[in-house]
């Protein structure tokens, strides 16, 4: 892939999105049904999420936090940094509070691109909006305590690799499942991530193909 136009990416996403369609390649079994992922007619609490891309030395990348292990929801999981809305911000407003919150990212550094298409998260109960942002080089970043263990980054050339995506048999309330995840430098990540990272990569491959 060619170096990523911003700029590309953002006039894309003010067009319709690829939607539930490109969500669903990377659901797990049990939520294959498109209207289970769509915010339609949910009653949910309602949150955000920043699907982050910064230039690195591996090309551009996508910022990634690991959940703790302790956590009652999403133990262990990978994730895009963000959380619940607050009072009457703005949805976007909470994704950059968020981030700053968790990984300590300031909201100045980022230039929010535009929004990807919401997501309802049953085991939750959340509809979760991500937005992409694109930021230059990364600030010294530290992860919140208790929120986030890790934060590390994959370079989205790797991302868009279709050899990175594969199936892994995880527990989900105490049920075994196989689950497709995107397995990429030593990590797999999956559920409702891996559904916003597919539509995110579909848009990817459109704008560069």
């Amino acid at each position: 892939m060619t170096r990523m136009d911003v700029h590309r990416i953002a006039e894309r996403l003010t067009r319709p999105l690829p939607g539930v369609s490109a969500q669903i390649d990377m659901a797990p079994v049990y939520r294959r049904d498109p209207e289970m992922a769509s915010i339609r007619d949910k009653t949910c609490m309602e949150a955000a999420v920043l699907v982050l891309v910064h230039a690195s030395e591996g090309g551009e990348s996508v910022l990634f936090i690991e959940r703790p292990g302790h956590l009652a929801h999403h133990a262990g999981q990978i994730a895009f940094p963000g959380g619940r809305r607050e009072g009457d911000e703005s949805l976007r407003e909470t994704a950059l509070r968020e981030s700053h919150e968790e990984v300590g990212l300031p909201a100045e550094a980022v230039t929010v691109l535009g929004p990807l298409t919401p997501l309802f998260v049953p085991p939750s109960g959340y509809c979760v909006h991500p937005f992409v942002g694109h930021a230059g080089e990364l600030p010294s970043l530290l992860p919140q305590e208790g929120e986030v263990a890790d934060i590390f980054s994959i370079p989205i050339r790797h991302l868009a690799d279709p050899a990175c995506r594969t199936e892994v048999r995880r527990h989900v309330k105490g049920r075994p499942f196989v689950v497709p995840c995107f397995q990429v430098e030593g990590r797999q990540i999956w559920g409702a991530t891996a559904m916003m990272l597919a539509e995110f990569v579909a848009i990817v491959r459109e704008t560069h193909p």
